[in-house]
């Protein structure tokens, strides 16, 4: 496993600031009232526009502080000023999209995946409507667009870790075919508690991916899925302080787990805070692998995309335009992308922040999720969009996922289960 890469945070930061130009002190009022007014690049000698005086609204899945404090620190710095509500300020994803259709006061969204954004586009959120938009950058983000619209923003993965020391295999390299092989390879491994969540959901997905069954009444997946989905839940390591897998695995509790890209160096290099017998890597030797799988792994990519937002004049329109632009631009995204551990999906912000090479996490599985699914004209994205309400119903109606290692949920009959109703929310087996 390669060590991280230094990307050089100063040297982006010099960047950003050299291609965007400092901003004065907001502007009086009655600049703003005239749409803005024009600050001197110090970089360049140009004049360019001051838009601080309106407050764009953002509303992401961020959900720490720092990376709250850290985007209205650039932002203000190239001259704009941005009010944010993040997961932090209302407790999760949907939720924060929720707050947005309600409140109907949002100009930007940023981040969350691409399940949540094929909902807006198809009408799920009725006072969420996206705004027609091509930025200058869009030919970067390569098949990260949709519907010419909302363009991607970053890339991660879930994966599979394992350890190589005494804690883990003893030396032995491990692969798998697919994901579900994790219940016969004679290893422990850690499983989350809880149905939902974007760890958990992308785990499930790659696990369900070798048992599509376009024909199955089951959701769509063969019973066998379902089996040996059952059989990951059943056999797996509940820890009920744990919420992801990085902290089992990091003690020696489990031999392997499931973790995401985007928070993997940062955990290892802190890992010696919670655990006698740490996972090494950023400045010692690995004891630790990526388990490398047939299939791949599902990459989760977030977008970003222009609300309308009805009474937005055209001065504020130009605003909110020009705050996307910036801030799908290479130096930004690079710079945001080295904070939060993701791969940006603008390829020369990922060239800019991996010039000696990309670290084999966010590349070396193929991404299943945009592979065809047999005949159905359908990517396994667009087929897990398709299912997954049906997924969560039956995970939900038989149990799956039980928090209490010690009391196990009885496992269904498979051969007797009504699918046509527990495919169904608010039922039971």
């Amino acid at each position: 496993m390669k060590k991280r890469f230094v990307s050089g945070m100063v040297a982006l930061t010099m960047a950003l600031l050299t291609a965007c130009g400092g901003s004065e002190a907001k502007t009086e009022e009655t600049k703003a009232a005239a749409g803005g007014g024009e600050t001197a690049d110090s970089a360049s000698g140009e004049e360019q526009k001051d838009y601080s005086w309106y407050t764009i609204r953002l509303y992401t899945n961020g959900n720490t502080t720092q990376m709250v404090d850290m985007v209205k620190d650039m932002a203000a710095e190239a001259g704009f000023t941005v009010s944010i509500d993040d997961s932090n300020v209302v407790n999760g994803a949907d939720a924060v999209m929720q707050a947005a259709n309600e409140n109907k006061d949002g100009d930007f969204l940023d981040g969350f995946n691409d399940t949540l954004w094929y909902q807006i586009l198809e009408g799920k959120y009725e006072n969420l409507k996206i705004a027609d938009w091509k930025p200058a950058w869009a030919d970067k983000v390569g098949e990260y667009v949709l519907e010419d619209k909302v363009y991607g923003r970053g890339i991660q993965n879930v994966m599979l870790l394992y350890r190589t020391d005494e804690y883990g295999t003893n030396g032995e390299t491990l692969s798998f075919e697919h994901w579900s092989d994790i219940v016969d390879s004679g290893y422990t491994w850690y499983r989350q508690n809880k149905i939902g969540g974007t760890t958990n959901t992308n785990t499930n997905n790659a696990f369900l991916y070798p048992y599509v069954d376009p024909g199955s009444e089951a959701g769509g997946i063969s019973v066998e899925g379902w089996k040996k989905l059952w059989r990951f839940c059943a056999d797996g390591q509940v820890f009920m302080e744990d919420t992801y897998g990085f902290d089992p695995l990091n003690r020696g509790d489990v031999n392997m787990s499931i973790y995401f890209t985007s928070a993997l160096y940062g955990a290892i290099q802190n890992a010696g805070d919670t655990s006698e017998h740490p996972l090494l890597g950023t400045t010692q030797p690995e004891n630790w692998e990526l388990l490398k799988v047939a299939d791949g792994t599902y990459y989760i990519a977030e977008y970003m995309g222009i609300l309308e937002r009805e009474g937005r004049t055209p001065q504020e329109e130009e605003v909110v335009r020009a705050f996307a632009e910036w801030f799908g631009s290479t130096e930004v995204r690079a710079i945001i992308a080295e904070d939060r551990g993701t791969f940006p999906c603008n390829e020369d912000a990922a060239a800019m922040l991996y010039p000696d090479g990309v670290p084999e996490i966010f590349t070396s599985q193929k991404n299943m999720a945009l592979t065809q699914v047999g005949d159905t004209g359908m990517t396994y994205l667009e087929y897990v969009n398709e299912h997954i309400a049906e997924w969560n119903n039956i995970q939900t109606n038989l149990g799956f996922y039980w928090s209490d290692q010690n009391s196990p949920v009885a496992e269904p009959d498979w051969d007797n289960i009504d699918w046509a109703t527990i495919t169904k929310s608010g039922t039971s087996s």
